[in-house]
């Protein structure tokens, strides 16, 4: 079987990872019964690749469709219509494979086991990542989605406000416009360029495992890399960020997803931030999961940090609770509170829902839109016939509910829950239903119930393991014989 060269492609080199793997293309055709994925975690420590268990097409299919709404999901909070986003996704199933792909080697040791993934757990994978992409590529996240795994037509840099700042000891370059000092930088980490006179710091950052055609699209975008310090900022940033734990392998990833960090200083920038989100109540044990997630956050300045945690705390959390919330999801701080955060709270107080319950559980759910969001979901359930109070009952159950599109997984689930003979009401007592998917958990567990004859809470039916529904079925076909006899 030939191995594709997709995942280390540079044409990739646009693409933040997390994680390096290896993906057998031929393996990862829809048409075939089974799929095998092979990975490697850089962060783990294994040295070779684990073969995991096999999985069904089935499964493979169920997982695609949820990495298709979940991609829906992020370009319409850019405020793409339905029309405009499914038109993108028609174009993306490459893409797809690969979101699919990272799943079966973020999740590897769940695979192994041969235990699938919930909707939610799908989603907290994949939504970092895709909010990062866009992020960083801005405008062009939408031609990189479509073009995967080449590259798009023309990728345009997009010039940053933060400057990095210079070596002291370089020559100082002049106050002039960044298109004047890009070629001059791209010069010194040309391709015609020997590596022993590359730059002192380009030179360390590739031994690191910084590969060179990402220095080189870094410094596309940021000139001033190119005149770093290897000894006054990049050597002391990669062991301040050793220091707080982030695993060797991760940091090349984090200087490509956040290269300013370069530009900051450890006395006067990212010390004091750190110290000032411990004492907000980040979790210093995390500080790897964090940088890892959200780079970015080390760069915000305090007020920028406040502003989200005056919010929480006006919305009734916690200091303890906003820790929890910065460690869990970092990039909260990304968004606007006036425009974004604030208006999808004050949405969901009008449905009588407890703002901090949201926060707490999917905290992701204040970033949606109102209209093209939040609002239509409500009204299906209306017209579905339930109440505010247990709409509101629902959200609170499962604070990703809004999260989910209506068109690929509410409407879908809800029509198939029709057909399971439970009462409405058995949805406001178990809304999570929603998270799980269809195919590969929903559907074949309720088949499993009604070959047995017997009837299980809808909870039961979808929460227990495998060992424990087997058990909880032969318990009720048991009373059910002795009831009869």
């Amino acid at each position: 079987m030939t191995t594709s060269s997709a995942i280390h492609s540079p044409h990739l080199f646009f693409l933040p990872k997390t994680t390096a793997f290896h993906i057998t293309r031929h393996s990862f055709s829809l048409r075939a019964k089974v799929i095998c994925l092979q990975g490697k975690l850089d962060e783990s420590g294994m040295d070779g690749s684990s073969s995991l268990k096999p999985v069904s097409a089935t499964l493979l299919i169920a997982e695609k469709e949820e990495a298709k709404a979940v991609l829906t999901l992020i370009l319409k909070q850019q405020g793409l219509s339905n029309a405009a986003a499914g038109r993108i996704i028609n174009k993306s199933d490459l893409f797809l494979e690969h979101l699919v792909s990272r799943l079966h080697v973020l999740h590897r040791i769940r695979y192994m086991t041969g235990r699938e993934l919930t909707t939610m757990e799908i989603r907290e994978a994949l939504n970092p990542y895709l909010e990062a992409l866009h992020r960083q590529h801005g405008d062009a996240f939408i031609d990189i989605v479509e073009h995967f795994p080449d590259p798009p037509p023309e990728v345009k840099p997009s010039l940053q406000t933060l400057p990095l700042e210079l070596d002291p000891d370089q020559e100082k370059l002049p106050s002039i416009a960044m298109d004047s000092i890009r070629p001059r930088a791209m010069a010194r980490v040309s391709e015609t360029v020997p590596v022993e006179d590359l730059p002192p710091h380009v030179v360390y950052l590739v031994e690191l495992g910084l590969d060179l055609q990402k220095i080189r699209v870094i410094i596309r975008k940021f000139p001033s890399f190119a005149y770093c310090s290897l000894e006054g900022k990049v050597k002391p940033l990669v062991e301040f960020l050793l220091e707080l734990g982030v695993p060797k392998s991760g940091i090349p990833n984090i200087l490509y997803k956040r290269p300013q960090l370069c530009g900051l200083s450890l006395s006067n920038n990212l010390i004091p931030t750190i110290k000032y989100l411990e004492e907000l109540g980040v979790d210093k044990q995390k500080w790897s999961k964090v940088i890892l997630r959200f780079p970015t956050m080390l760069t915000y300045s305090r007020k920028k940090i406040d502003l989200l945690v005056s919010f929480l705390t006006e919305m009734g959390l916690s200091k303890e609770t906003i820790g929890k919330v910065l460690t869990r999801c970092p990039n909260m701080v990304s968004y606007s509170v006036e425009d974004k955060l604030r208006p999808a709270a004050e949405y969901f107080i009008s449905l009588g829902v407890d703002v901090t319950v949201i926060v707490q559980g999917w905290p992701q759910a204040l970033t949606l839109n109102i209209e093209s969001n939040l609002r239509p979901m409500t009204e299906f359930f209306l017209e579905k016939g339930y109440s505010m109070e247990e709409i509101a009952m629902m959200i609170q159950r499962a604070p990703s509910l809004y999260t989910f599109s209506l068109s690929k997984n509410v409407l879908p689930k809800w029509e198939f829950f029709l057909t399971m003979g439970y009462p409405r009401s058995e949805l406001v007592k178990f809304s999570p239903y929603f998270g799980y998917s269809l195919e590969a958990r929903i559907r074949p567990r309720y088949a499993l119930m009604e070959l047995r004859g017997v009837r299980l809470p809808l909870n039961q039916l979808l929460s227990l393991s495998d060992v424990k529904l087997d058990k909880a079925l032969k318990a009720k076909m048991k009373k059910l014989e002795k009831s009869d006899s």
